[in-house]
């Protein structure tokens, strides 16, 4: 692969960038959607030039490639010819350009790294990077070396190495009906959302995320297992136990033999999204344009998602893989203020605005009970910790935005003994599309540290609440603290203009960006808040 220096992505000068760093769409000629896309990439046209050939493109190939109608872009060791694609970039021409001629996997990581872009792209594809040719170790000696349960310290990069985490390692024991895969973290903050575990036929599968990274146990056994397993965490010792059930009471002779990645450690950011299939068990309606969604997980699978992050979705429209990423929420606001912690979790939840030009959504609203959806793994960064010791939680929150709020209100409200207010502004455009709004009101009444508020900007005569768009008169009077010194935590979530002008009022450090579809936008402040008179 090529080595780029690091870009500013999106460009300083582009539509793409806004004043908060945050990214807003460019908005494309009639006739160039997504869907207009689509219908092009399989219209037959020759969308790369070469005549349906795939080549070899060596790094010289690659630089002739960096103009506007005539653009090759590396991304993870395959070329793309992208002119034919500039018109339809949400994000602009400018931001292709910046990879024009060179690799590009850094850049798209830095904000679309979950694009199924083979899928967007394939009519598009050139061919393969030249690679020099790499001397072959025996395999058989690193397998050894691997089944053990030590990691090989060629697998651990050189910033993993002095500034990550201890190295882990795994070893496996069994008896005559159970299998025990052991999994050392070295690690006292890992819990059962540390751990995702997926395994189909023989081949098995085991995340750990630890702090930054992730260390990846990847198998394929030697020996048939059931399907439902179980899974254990020593929280003192940073242990993880997978207890897996044999279908034949035989002894093993050896676990089985790695696969792609096996017993590596590597940063989040560099690892790819894995998805399974889950199954649509409910769809019922919230709002007029809103639907709560239940998926099940398969049965081999365990997965929990952490509050705070999201997964991506995954669907086929039309012959091309569409991805979109969301929050998921509890079944329910007052399911005694508390999802049940099992061991395997089996269901998720999603609150999903549906659109009916939307491409995704409308494809997503049409499923029948039964169907299947590709779920991937949680992405985030933000972490429960920062909900220690808080006594002050204000949420701001606009639309659909207020789905990562859910589990932090069920979080806040039953495991922070020392909170003592919770606050959340919900705007909306009309009564009808307040979200959950009877079970917030039984919320606030059961639980009196909670207050709610609803802010309308396109009210009828008969509302007699709040009304207007997010502002600092409406922030001032809501943003009041009951303690000059009390730990206050800050979440607000919602489109880019809702939360630019959240983020602008209070002086709040906020930890993360927030963008239309990410989770939730985090602060964390000490100090006394401050009105828009103050600053």
């Amino acid at each position: 692969m090529l080595n780029v220096p690091s870009q500013s992505f999106p460009a300083p000068r582009s539509q793409q960038r806004v004043a908060s760093g945050g990214r807003s769409k460019v908005p494309l000629k009639q006739g160039r959607s997504l869907m207009d896309w689509i219908r092009l990439t399989k219209s037959g046209k020759d969308l790369t030039g070469l005549k349906g050939r795939l080549i070899e493109v060596t790094e010289e190939e690659l630089k002739k490639h960096n103009k506007k109608d005539d653009c090759w872009i590396c991304i993870r060791g395959f070329v793309y010819n992208v002119s034919p694609y500039m018109e339809y970039h949400p994000g602009g021409e400018d931001e292709l350009m910046r990879a024009a001629g060179s690799d590009g996997t850094e850049l798209f990581d830095q904000v679309h790294r979950w694009v199924n872009y083979e899928s967007m792209l394939k009519e598009c594809l050139v061919g393969r990077m030249a690679i020099k040719p790499t001397v072959l170790k025996d395999y058989r000696e690193e397998e050894k070396k691997v089944l053990n349960g030590m990691l090989p310290k060629s697998q651990v990069t050189d910033t993993l190495a002095k500034e990550g985490p201890s190295y882990p390692s795994y070893d496996w024991f069994q008896t005559d009906s159970l299998v025990t895969i052991a999994i050392y973290t070295k690690q006292k903050d890992i819990n059962l959302d540390s751990i995702i575990v997926d395994h189909q036929n023989d081949s098995f599968r085991a995340e750990t995320i630890i702090k930054d990274c992730l260390y990846l146990i990847h198998i394929g056994l030697s020996h048939e297992v059931q399907e439902d397993f179980s899974v254990r965490v020593v929280e003192s010792v940073g242990k993880i136990e997978i207890v897996l059930k044999k279908k034949e009471n035989t002894s093993w002779d050896f676990l089985g033999h790695p696969l792609k990645n096996h017993n590596s450690l590597i940063p989040r950011k560099d690892t790819g999204l894995y998805y399974r299939k889950c199954q649509l068990i409910s769809k019922e309606d919230v709002t007029h344009d809103t639907r709560l969604f239940c998926l099940m997980l398969p049965p081999s699978t365990h997965l929990q998602v952490p509050i705070g992050q999201h997964v991506y979705l995954k669907l086929s429209v039309t012959g091309t893989e569409i991805v979109k990423p969301y929050t998921p929420v509890s079944g329910s606001l007052l399911a005694e203020f508390k999802e049940p912690v099992l061991p395997n979790n089996k269901y998720i939840y999603f609150l999903i605005k549906i659109y009916p030009t939307g491409l995704f959504t409308s494809e997503l609203d049409r499923l029948q009970i039964g169907d299947f959806v590709s779920v991937s793994s949680p992405e985030g960064n933000f972490k429960i910790s920062k909900f220690q010791e808080l006594e002050e939680l204000f949420l701001l929150a606009a639309g659909t935005g207020f789905t990562p709020m859910v589990k932090i209100l069920n979080y806040a409200l039953t495991d922070i003994p020392s909170l003592r207010k919770v606050k959340l502004m919900f705007f909306n455009k009309t009564e009808d599309d307040i979200i959950w709004r009877s079970q917030l009101e039984k919320l606030a009444f059961k639980d009196k540290r909670l207050d709610v508020e609803f802010v309308l900007s396109a009210p009828t005569s008969e509302w007699n609440g709040k009304q207007g768009h997010i502002s600092p008169a409406l922030l001032s009077e809501f943003l009041k603290r009951n303690l000059d010194k009390s730990k206050v935590l800050v979440c607000i979530c919602g489109p880019v203009p809702f939360t630019e002008q959240g983020v602008r009022f209070p002086k709040i450090k906020f930890q993360l960006q927030n963008c239309l579809f990410q989770p939730l936008t985090l602060g964390y402040y000490r100090g006394p808040l401050k009105h828009a008179k103050d600053r």
